[in-house]
């Protein structure tokens, strides 16, 4: 059972990653990145996932900076944008990344989506970075059975991690179970379904029993399940919310319960389409 905010899980390359971090999509550059990520610092989280797409690393550095807290004791994602795919591209695009950030070091790169006749060229730019040491440890986002069973045809090294979109009205079984096949660690973007699911009546009468709420119980069946979250919020009392996670424990029906919500449905790009 997680039973606290530190809990990590071993990457196959054996780094550990904390199972909940603070996710910074759609969060503004600048002092509301900067207040936002000191904030769940102050409560706890000691993962941060950013990207170059969010056009907030800056932001994010400098809160980490401010902070004062030990750079070993946090870990930092961030991910390459898809304009930025190829081999060269990708070298260029990390030490952009690395710069804005302010770190010496990140501690997981992301291939952000399966950009078609890019990825893999991408990929073995992610390779080098990982033996120079730049990076503890590299992974994928979005990425369907197939486009991993093509990176493995041609990688050195495995994905560690696959972020997709993942949330009971999308549960990805299997995708999650090819990844579990793989020694890959799933990753939830996207973990509360964008609010879609706060007022679903399931939810809603888990939750009555525990005193918690819909969202609380949703973060909760994602640690359960063994996946690593990142839910995003602004909001110090939201923020302080969605940690507030670790002192009750579903039971096997209450899983069961929220995994027959699921309808295929995405509220993101789909990665066929890619």
């Amino acid at each position: 059972m997680v039973i606290s905010i530190n809990h990590k899980i071993r990457l196959h390359n054996g780094i550990d990653m904390p199972q909940f971090g603070l996710g910074v999509y759609k969060v503004e550059d600048g002092s509301v990145a900067v207040d936002t990520v000191k904030m769940a610092l102050s409560v706890g989280y000691r993962s941060i996932d950013t990207a170059a797409f969010y056009d907030n690393e800056e932001g994010v550095g400098q809160a980490l900076k401010e902070s004062e807290i030990p750079r070993e004791d946090i870990f930092v994602t961030t991910k390459v944008w898809n304009t930025d795919q190829g081999y060269e591209e990708t070298l260029a695009a990390f030490e952009q990344s690395r710069k804005k950030l302010g770190l010496d070091y990140i501690d997981l790169y992301l291939v952000h989506w399966p950009v078609k006749d890019k990825y893999i060229h991408t990929w073995k730019a992610l390779e080098k970075l990982y033996q120079e040491g730049v990076i503890k440890a590299i992974g994928v986002s979005n990425f369907q059975i197939y486009h991993l069973e093509n990176l493995f045809s041609h990688a050195n090294e495995k994905p560690v991690l696959n972020q997709i979109e993942l949330h009971p009205l999308l549960i990805q079984q299997r995708v999650r179970a090819f990844c579990s096949e793989n020694d890959i660690a799933v990753e939830a973007w996207s973990p509360i379904a964008r609010g879609n699911l706060i007022e679903n009546p399931i939810l809603q009468s888990i939750a009555e029993k525990y005193g918690k709420t819909s969202t609380q119980v949703i973060l909760r069946w994602h640690l359960q399940n063994d996946i690593i979250v990142i839910p995003k919020s602004v909001t110090p009392s939201r923020i302080k919310e969605n940690a507030d996670i670790f002192n009750f424990s579903l039971t096997n029906e209450d899983m069961e319960k929220i995994n027959g919500l699921n309808e295929n449905k995405r509220f993101g790009p789909n990665p066929d389409d890619f």
